[in-house]
């Protein structure tokens, strides 16, 4: 059995920069271990599968374009939310199976997520909006991170804001002194030259340091535009690779804007 595989770098519009993912087209879902093998094999933050098969309880979409069913697995586990893969899943399809559609839907562990294309050819990504609840740093988080948090957050991620951008840019992490975590630990502070910067670390997800990461700025963005009073916010994420988005707060949910780059297409042979 033969499965196409397109690596496709998000939330960019230069090469070798933004969040590589793996988008995988599968005509039917494969066993769950095949599945984490492949993004093993992958080797990238996240592999994204996505099938036309939409499971009985899925409901309808929210958009009138395309349905699939799409599904994120890191090197070792599948995890609940990925921006990124989704984001290079949407320019893929919309490329190469719908190149006249501008909107594509998909069902996932995180409900209905919606992906449009403006007439620039930029994504528009639709996310629920993640609470942050004000609580004090943990002392083992801020001691493997080796920074000053001025105040911290929980929530779906664990995000501490810190006093600077050179501070964001600057932190060394000790990953092998990580307390456990659910998902990922986020440094974040007013930029230089965007309204807010970001590094992502996610050591107990099998990736040390996330290059662009959507679900990150799920909490983020609500975060900062009830800090700054504001509904728009431009992001940057301080990473080797570095990437750039635009997010925006409606209601209860968040948009983020970025552009896609296709870095390679190709096909992976299956063992029998």
């Amino acid at each position: 059995m033969e499965v196409l595989l397109h690596q496709i770098d998000a939330f960019t519009d230069a090469p070798f920069s933004g969040n590589p993912a793996a988008v995988m087209p599968l005509p039917g879902w494969l066993p769950d271990q095949l599945l984490l093998d492949l993004a093993q094999e992958n080797n990238l933050a996240e592999t994204a599968f996505y099938t036309s098969q939409l499971p009985p309880d899925a409901g309808p979409p929210p958009g009138a374009g395309p349905a699939f069913h799409l599904r994120w697995f890191t090197p070792t586990v599948e995890v609940e939310l990925c921006g990124h893969a989704t984001l290079a899943s949407a320019a893929q399809i919309l490329e190469d199976v719908y190149p006249g559609v501008d909107q594509v839907n998909f069902y996932t562990r995180s409900g209905w997520l919606r992906v449009d294309r403006t007439d620039d050819d930029e994504y528009v990504l639709d996310l629920p909006a993640l609470a942050s609840t004000e609580t004090e740093p943990d002392p083992a988080l801020v001691a493997a991170l080796g920074v000053r948090p001025v105040r911290a957050y929980t929530g779906f991620d664990e995000i501490l804001v810190l006093g600077s951008e050179q501070e964001v840019r600057d932190a060394t992490p000790d990953f092998a002194a990580f307390p456990p975590l659910r998902f990922d630990a986020v440094i974040t502070a007013l930029g230089d030259t965007s309204d807010i910067v970001s590094r992502v670390f996610g050591p107990a997800l099998g990736v040390a340091e996330d290059p662009v990461t959507g679900s990150a700025h799920a909490q983020l963005i609500p975060l900062w535009c009830r800090e700054l009073g504001r509904s728009r916010i431009t992001a940057r994420q301080l990473s080797r690779r570095g990437g750039s988005l635009r997010g925006e707060l409606d209601g209860d949910r968040v948009f983020l804007y970025g552009r896609c780059r296709r870095y390679l297409d190709g096909v992976v042979t299956l063992p029998d």
